[in-house]
């Protein structure tokens, strides 16, 4: 079995609320780590009046890291992933993912530097009409990849460790 890592990289978020539906995508694919730059998000969150969307509290179990460069000390095998509305990049559904990955996404009301994205192994764009909020796209792309793994997804196991302890409905049998 090939080892695999996740890291997701947001570039200057500014909102609370957002990195913490970050995080929480983040406990449901098995991300390794968070990491954000920029001062908007820890001025934001000194600040914050809006509701806690970690609610699964993911930012126990994943670091969740400020850094001044979201590429710096990466392992040397870790793939570059941008992911964000650019030219020229690779339509998800198209796109094979690395087992092991940092995907970079950009702030919430701007892009990844052009620095950046030259840097990158592989751009990647999430077909959309419009621009998805950044908690949306961090949902989207972690679907997509455990979608294109080979873990099994219909299992009543992992179904049953995944709901909400509400959850207690089940599929009528057919007749």
């Amino acid at each position: 079995m090939t080892a695999t890592k996740v890291i997701i990289g947001l570039t200057n978020p500014k909102s609370p609320t957002n990195v913490g539906g970050v995080m929480r995508a983040s406990g449901c694919y098995q991300v390794d780590e968070v990491r954000y730059t920029g001062k908007r998000y820890d001025l934001a969150l000194r600040n914050m009046t809006q509701y806690n969307t970690d609610t699964h509290n993911a930012k126990e179990t994943i670091a969740k890291v400020c850094v001044a460069d979201l590429l710096d000390e990466l392992e040397d095998d870790i793939a570059v992933v941008c992911v964000d509305l650019v030219v020229g990049a690779i339509p998800l559904p198209q796109f094979e993912h690395p087992a092991k990955a940092i995907y970079i996404f950009g702030p919430e009301d701007g892009t990844i530097s052009q620095a950046v994205i030259d840097r990158a192994d592989s751009v990647v764009y999430v077909p959309t009409v419009g621009c998805m909020n950044l908690a949306a796209s961090v949902n989207v792309l972690l679907y997509d990849r455990l979608a294109k793994s080979s873990q099994t997804l219909a299992s009543d196991d992992l179904i049953k460790q995944s709901r909400d302890t509400n959850n207690r409905v089940r599929v009528k049998p057919a007749r």
